[in-house]
């Protein structure tokens, strides 16, 4: 068995993104940020800290990026609102009334 960075990040990552276990992965991060038993011991003065800033940068770049994914498909979803030329009204989705539009 082979042993990376890139198969732990990617591990991570896609546990993170399933819905099922999320809040259970960022709760043990959070947990296992402030626990005194780590990897690498905190009581190492630059060493013991390595581990807790990798795990923290994962973790906020990873839940950062499921809100932004969350905020654009939101977005996406509610459409956007397309002023009608004649009274000055709004209507919803992504369509233009043809007969209220007038050529000259």
């Amino acid at each position: 068995m082979k042993f990376s960075i890139q198969s732990l990040y990617t591990w991570y990552r896609d546990v993170l993104r399933n819905p099922k276990y999320r809040w259970w992965v960022i709760l043990g991060t959070l947990v296992y940020l402030v626990s005194p038993f780590d990897v690498l011991p905190d009581f190492i003065p630059v060493v013991g800290q390595i581990d807790d800033v990798f795990l923290l940068t994962l973790l906020v770049s990873e839940v950062s990026g499921l809100v932004i994914e969350g905020w654009k498909t939101r977005k996406g979803e509610v459409g956007t609102e397309v002023p009608n030329s004649t009274d000055g009204s709004t209507s919803s989705g992504s369509t233009i009334d043809v007969d209220a539009v007038s050529v000259k």
